[in-house]
């Protein structure tokens, strides 16, 4: 189950905030099998005076519109994955939400289902374990 954290400009409008989580989330079912009910994306907005960013980095000429996904999820997934799902969530966001592709930065953390616990205070490892079964 990955944690998505969304950083958008301020002031974005909520129909192409929800394109934009829904296109990062449409990437990550189609590129790397995630189930389709788990979307957990925290989506915060930024004023100019509050992220600060090089917009020539690395030679790609960004925007005042860059927008910062940042993935967290379990480890195991091959670099074709990850490239397929960057490519993804980048093409999904050009087409549903205007973004251009030098505005998405994206990068990730992987951790392990002992890093976890998604409800009840239950450690996740525990409900890993039990998947599958019937009891």
């Amino acid at each position: 189950m990955p944690f998505v954290r969304t950083a958008v400009p301020f002031g974005i409008e909520p129909a192409r905030k929800r394109s934009v989580v829904e296109g990062i989330h449409d990437a990550l079912v189609d590129s790397i099998g995630m189930p389709k009910d788990e979307l957990f994306n925290l989506v915060s907005e930024y004023r100019d005076d509050e992220f600060f960013f090089d917009r020539g980095f690395n030679g790609i000429a960004r925007s005042d519109a860059l927008i910062v996904v940042e993935i967290t999820m379990r480890r195991g997934r091959s670099d074709a994955m990850k490239r397929a799902l960057y490519a993804g969530i980048v093409e999904n966001l050009e087409a549903r939400a205007a973004v251009s592709p030098r505005d998405v930065f994206i990068f990730m953390h992987e951790n392990d289902y002992s890093d976890w616990s998604v409800g009840n205070g239950v450690f996740a490892m525990a409900l890993a374990q039990q998947r599958g079964t019937d009891g």
